[in-house]
């Protein structure tokens, strides 16, 4: 019940709380465009979605959302513990933790988050974030395929209820670690994904 109660309240103030402004505001804007589909970037790498192919899972945040993406081009999606998680591009284990065990939303428990990192073949990288304690599936330096079996979500580090956090990113022009919005292959079509949404699975 009490979990129940949290989830609610926590949804609410992603739904109600303001956006404040952001320093980086033409990609905001541009990433806001993507979502509606005002303007199109047919030329980006189509990722698949970071679960088993057919399920639906609820679009918690999106890029620039209220709440904890404010400032972030990241994306979260609604997992229970223990929910199978699919590399979204294959690429090679860069960096891995899946000994963390706390959750919730002390700034302490930031260092608590169990992730996988993967790096792909065009230098960019993903990360999968909150899983599980013992829920990495997958070694440093495994190359991995898009689509493998990587990890099992969960719900530590700094985070309201379980989830799938998930960052792309790359190194921009000026040699600054940027996070990039991506596309995604779903059941209806291929798309810039937007909060508050289902989408199902599609794998090739």
């Amino acid at each position: 019940m009490l979990r129940s109660v949290f989830f609610i309240a926590s949804l609410a103030i992603i739904l109600f709380t303001p956006a404040c402004k952001i320093n980086k505001e033409a990609q905001k804007s541009k990433a806001k465009l993507l979502q509606r589909g005002k303007i199109h970037e047919d030329t980006s790498y189509v990722y698949w979605l970071p679960y088993k192919e057919g399920t639906a899972h609820w679009l918690v945040q999106g890029y620039y959302s209220p709440f904890t993406h404010r400032n972030r081009v990241a994306l979260d999606f609604k997992m229970k513990k223990g929910t199978e998680v699919y590399a979204m591009r294959g690429g090679v284990v860069t960096r891995m933790n899946e000994k963390g065990e706390k959750g919730g939303l002390k700034p302490a428990y930031r260092q608590e988050a169990n992730y996988i990192i993967i790096r792909h073949d065009d230098g960019s990288s993903a990360g999968y974030w909150h899983l599980k304690k013992n829920g990495v599936l997958v070694r440093l330096g495994d190359t991995i395929r898009k689509g493998q079996l990587i990890g099992l979500s969960g719900n530590t580090g700094y985070t309201a209820f379980p989830h799938l956090h998930i960052i792309v990113w790359h190194t921009n022009e000026n040699g600054k670690w940027e996070a990039i919005a991506t596309r995604f292959l779903t059941r209806k079509k291929t798309r810039y994904l937007r909060p508050l949404r289902f989408y199902r699975s599609q794998h090739e």
